[in-house]
Protein backbone atom coordinates (compact mmCIF):
# COMPACT_ATOMS: atom_id res chain seq x y z
CA UNK A 1 0.00 0.00 0.00
CA UNK A 2 1.55 3.36 -1.05
CA UNK A 3 1.60 6.34 1.47
CA UNK A 4 2.33 10.04 1.63
CA UNK A 5 2.82 12.31 4.75
CA UNK A 6 2.27 16.03 4.81
CA UNK A 7 3.23 17.74 7.73
CA UNK A 8 4.18 21.17 8.33
CA UNK A 9 6.28 20.00 11.36
CA UNK A 10 9.52 18.35 9.85
CA UNK A 11 10.02 16.46 13.33
CA UNK A 12 6.21 14.66 13.40
CA UNK A 13 6.76 14.43 9.80
CA UNK A 14 10.04 12.59 10.07
CA UNK A 15 8.11 10.16 12.96
CA UNK A 16 5.55 9.38 10.82
CA UNK A 17 8.34 8.48 8.31
CA UNK A 18 10.48 6.52 10.48
CA UNK A 19 6.53 4.59 11.07
CA UNK A 20 6.03 3.85 7.57
CA UNK A 21 8.89 2.39 6.45
CA UNK A 22 9.21 -0.25 9.34
CA UNK A 23 6.04 -1.22 8.28
CA UNK A 24 6.19 -4.06 6.09
CA UNK A 25 2.92 -3.26 3.63
CA UNK A 26 3.66 0.38 3.56
CA UNK A 27 6.03 2.30 0.59
CA UNK A 28 6.38 5.69 1.78
CA UNK A 29 6.64 7.78 -1.70
CA UNK A 30 7.02 11.02 -0.29
CA UNK A 31 7.28 13.83 2.81
CA UNK A 32 5.67 16.81 2.05
CA UNK A 33 5.61 20.39 4.75
CA UNK A 34 2.71 21.68 3.00
CA UNK A 35 -0.58 20.08 1.13
CA UNK A 36 0.87 23.02 -1.63
CA UNK A 37 4.04 21.18 -1.91
CA UNK A 38 2.38 18.21 -2.35
CA UNK A 39 -0.50 18.52 -4.72
CA UNK A 40 1.17 18.48 -8.04
CA UNK A 41 3.39 15.09 -7.13
CA UNK A 42 -0.38 13.43 -5.31
CA UNK A 43 -2.97 14.50 -7.87
CA UNK A 44 -0.84 13.07 -10.53
CA UNK A 45 0.37 10.06 -8.99
CA UNK A 46 -1.78 9.61 -6.01
CA UNK A 47 -0.76 7.07 -3.56
CA UNK A 48 -3.19 4.50 -2.01
CA UNK A 49 -3.21 6.85 1.53
CA UNK A 50 -1.82 9.82 2.85
CA UNK A 51 -1.29 10.87 6.41
CA UNK A 52 -1.92 14.82 6.73
CA UNK A 53 -1.91 17.08 9.50
CA UNK A 54 -4.66 19.13 9.63
CA UNK A 55 -3.54 22.67 10.46
CA UNK A 56 -1.43 23.94 8.07
CA UNK A 57 -0.52 27.19 6.12
CA UNK A 58 -2.00 28.21 2.81
CA UNK A 59 -3.85 25.09 3.14
CA UNK A 60 -5.30 22.67 5.89
CA UNK A 61 -5.78 18.99 5.69
CA UNK A 62 -9.34 19.44 6.14
CA UNK A 63 -9.60 21.30 2.80
CA UNK A 64 -6.97 19.62 0.82
CA UNK A 65 -8.85 16.15 1.62
CA UNK A 66 -11.79 17.20 -0.30
CA UNK A 67 -9.71 17.50 -3.81
CA UNK A 68 -8.18 14.34 -3.15
CA UNK A 69 -8.73 11.72 -5.67
CA UNK A 70 -11.41 9.83 -4.48
CA UNK A 71 -9.66 6.49 -4.04
CA UNK A 72 -7.36 7.94 -2.07
CA UNK A 73 -7.25 7.54 1.95
CA UNK A 74 -6.73 9.89 4.83
CA UNK A 75 -5.61 9.81 8.10
CA UNK A 76 -6.06 13.15 9.76
CA UNK A 77 -2.95 13.27 12.19
CA UNK A 78 -2.91 16.33 14.20
CA UNK A 79 -2.33 17.77 17.86
CA UNK A 80 -6.61 19.29 18.72
CA UNK A 81 -9.11 16.86 19.09
CA UNK A 82 -11.98 19.56 17.99
CA UNK A 83 -11.88 18.60 13.92
CA UNK A 84 -12.73 14.73 14.37
CA UNK A 85 -16.10 15.53 13.84
CA UNK A 86 -14.86 17.18 10.49
CA UNK A 87 -12.93 14.65 9.83
CA UNK A 88 -15.88 11.82 8.83
CA UNK A 89 -17.25 14.05 6.41
CA UNK A 90 -14.55 13.31 4.32
CA UNK A 91 -14.48 9.61 5.40
CA UNK A 92 -11.44 9.73 6.86
CA UNK A 93 -9.52 6.22 7.79
CA UNK A 94 -8.77 7.41 11.36
CA UNK A 95 -8.06 10.36 13.36
CA UNK A 96 -5.03 10.03 15.32
CA UNK A 97 -3.81 12.78 18.32
CA UNK A 98 -0.14 13.77 18.66
CA UNK A 99 2.06 12.58 19.86
CA UNK A 100 1.38 9.25 18.24
CA UNK A 101 2.88 5.92 19.33
CA UNK A 102 3.61 3.69 16.45
CA UNK A 103 1.24 0.76 18.09
CA UNK A 104 -1.85 4.05 17.11
CA UNK A 105 -0.48 4.76 13.71
CA UNK A 106 0.22 0.95 12.81
CA UNK A 107 -3.54 -0.06 14.07
CA UNK A 108 -4.70 3.08 11.84
CA UNK A 109 -2.65 2.10 8.88
CA UNK A 110 -4.22 -1.73 9.18
CA UNK A 111 -7.71 -0.19 9.15
CA UNK A 112 -6.76 1.49 5.62
CA UNK A 113 -5.14 -1.79 4.87
CA UNK A 114 -8.51 -3.39 5.22
CA UNK A 115 -10.53 -0.96 3.67
CA UNK A 116 -8.19 -1.32 0.81
CA UNK A 117 -8.54 -5.21 0.55
CA UNK A 118 -12.05 -5.09 0.18
CA UNK A 119 -12.16 -2.25 -2.48
CA UNK A 120 -9.78 -3.88 -4.56
CA UNK A 121 -12.57 -7.27 -4.13
CA UNK A 122 -15.32 -5.03 -5.19
CA UNK A 123 -13.57 -3.90 -8.48
CA UNK A 124 -12.34 -7.41 -9.00
CA UNK A 125 -15.88 -8.21 -9.15
CA UNK A 126 -17.28 -5.30 -10.80
CA UNK A 127 -14.53 -5.49 -13.63
CA UNK A 128 -15.04 -6.99 -16.67
CA UNK A 129 -13.49 -10.43 -17.26
CA UNK A 130 -11.61 -12.30 -19.87
CA UNK A 131 -13.19 -14.73 -21.27
CA UNK A 132 -11.15 -16.34 -23.48
CA UNK A 133 -7.84 -17.94 -23.53
CA UNK A 134 -4.45 -18.72 -25.35
CA UNK A 135 -3.72 -22.46 -25.92
CA UNK A 136 -0.49 -23.77 -27.99
CA UNK A 137 -1.53 -25.87 -30.39
CA UNK A 138 0.65 -27.42 -33.41
CA UNK A 139 2.94 -24.73 -32.18
CA UNK A 140 0.58 -21.88 -32.93
CA UNK A 141 -1.21 -19.53 -30.37
CA UNK A 142 -5.22 -20.61 -31.13
CA UNK A 143 -7.62 -18.01 -29.05
CA UNK A 144 -10.02 -20.07 -27.60
CA UNK A 145 -13.26 -18.13 -26.47
CA UNK A 146 -14.53 -19.94 -22.78
CA UNK A 147 -18.49 -19.55 -24.19
CA UNK A 148 -17.51 -21.83 -27.03
CA UNK A 149 -15.83 -24.98 -24.86
CA UNK A 150 -18.65 -27.71 -24.09
CA UNK A 151 -16.29 -29.77 -22.22
CA UNK A 152 -12.63 -30.60 -22.19
CA UNK A 153 -10.94 -34.21 -21.88
CA UNK A 154 -7.53 -35.69 -20.63
CA UNK A 155 -5.37 -37.35 -23.24
CA UNK A 156 -2.73 -38.48 -21.33
CA UNK A 157 0.32 -35.58 -21.65
CA UNK A 158 -2.23 -33.83 -23.76
CA UNK A 159 -5.99 -32.26 -23.26
CA UNK A 160 -8.88 -31.63 -26.33
CA UNK A 161 -10.80 -28.51 -25.78
CA UNK A 162 -13.98 -29.73 -27.45
CA UNK A 163 -16.23 -26.39 -28.62
CA UNK A 164 -19.65 -26.05 -30.26
CA UNK A 165 -18.01 -24.02 -33.08
CA UNK A 166 -17.32 -25.15 -36.72
CA UNK A 167 -13.52 -26.03 -35.64
CA UNK A 168 -14.74 -28.67 -32.83
CA UNK A 169 -11.93 -29.32 -31.21
CA UNK A 170 -8.57 -28.21 -30.34
CA UNK A 171 -5.58 -30.64 -28.86
CA UNK A 172 -2.94 -29.08 -26.98
CA UNK A 173 -0.04 -30.26 -25.07
CA UNK A 174 -1.31 -29.01 -21.43
CA UNK A 175 -2.37 -31.05 -18.26
CA UNK A 176 -5.94 -31.00 -16.88
CA UNK A 177 -5.18 -29.49 -13.30
CA UNK A 178 -3.65 -25.91 -15.09
CA UNK A 179 -7.28 -25.77 -17.15
CA UNK A 180 -8.80 -26.68 -13.62
CA UNK A 181 -7.10 -23.99 -11.40
CA UNK A 182 -7.41 -20.97 -14.76
CA UNK A 183 -10.98 -22.08 -15.66
CA UNK A 184 -14.13 -20.37 -13.28
CA UNK A 185 -15.31 -22.41 -11.02
CA UNK A 186 -18.53 -23.66 -10.60
CA UNK A 187 -19.34 -22.84 -14.31
CA UNK A 188 -16.85 -25.38 -15.52
CA UNK A 189 -16.62 -28.59 -13.29
CA UNK A 190 -14.10 -31.46 -12.70
CA UNK A 191 -16.36 -34.42 -13.00
CA UNK A 192 -13.95 -37.12 -14.17
CA UNK A 193 -10.10 -36.99 -13.61
CA UNK A 194 -10.26 -37.44 -17.14
CA UNK A 195 -12.78 -34.50 -17.90
CA UNK A 196 -13.86 -30.81 -17.04
CA UNK A 197 -17.53 -29.87 -18.12
CA UNK A 198 -18.79 -26.54 -18.98
CA UNK A 199 -22.34 -27.33 -16.85
CA UNK A 200 -24.02 -24.79 -18.42
CA UNK A 201 -23.52 -26.43 -21.71
CA UNK A 202 -24.79 -29.87 -20.62
CA UNK A 203 -28.05 -30.80 -22.14
CA UNK A 204 -28.72 -33.63 -20.30
CA UNK A 205 -27.22 -34.55 -16.90
CA UNK A 206 -28.47 -38.62 -16.28
CA UNK A 207 -27.53 -40.18 -13.06
CA UNK A 208 -23.65 -40.82 -13.81
CA UNK A 209 -23.39 -38.73 -17.04
CA UNK A 210 -23.37 -35.85 -18.69
CA UNK A 211 -25.00 -35.63 -22.02
CA UNK A 212 -23.83 -33.45 -24.94
CA UNK A 213 -26.06 -34.42 -28.02
CA UNK A 214 -24.44 -38.12 -28.98
CA UNK A 215 -21.48 -37.58 -26.42
CA UNK A 216 -21.60 -39.10 -22.77
CA UNK A 217 -19.30 -37.61 -20.29
CA UNK A 218 -19.14 -40.23 -16.76
CA UNK A 219 -18.98 -38.79 -13.98
CA UNK A 220 -17.16 -40.62 -11.35
CA UNK A 221 -17.84 -41.58 -7.88
CA UNK A 222 -15.06 -39.00 -6.48
CA UNK A 223 -16.79 -35.88 -8.05
CA UNK A 224 -20.35 -37.07 -7.73
CA UNK A 225 -20.84 -34.99 -4.67
CA UNK A 226 -19.64 -31.85 -6.16
CA UNK A 227 -21.88 -32.32 -9.17
CA UNK A 228 -24.85 -33.08 -7.38
CA UNK A 229 -24.46 -30.18 -5.49
CA UNK A 230 -24.22 -28.15 -8.32
CA UNK A 231 -27.60 -29.48 -9.70
CA UNK A 232 -29.36 -29.05 -6.33
CA UNK A 233 -28.55 -25.49 -6.36
CA UNK A 234 -30.52 -24.63 -9.58
CA UNK A 235 -33.11 -27.75 -9.82
CA UNK A 236 -36.76 -26.36 -9.11
CA UNK A 237 -38.77 -28.43 -7.22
Amino acid sequence: MTCAIIDDEPLAAGLLASYAEKTNFLELIGTYNSAIEAMRVIRTTPPDLIFLDIQMPELSGLEFATILPEKTMVIFTTAFDRYAVDSYKVSAVDYLLKPIAYEDFLHASNKALQRLEAQQKVDAVAAPQDRFIYVKSEYKLVRIFLDDITYIEGLKDYVQIHLDTPQKKVLCLMNMKTLEDYLPSPEFLRVHRSFIVHMPKADIIDRLRIVFGDNYIPISESYKDTVQQYINERTLT
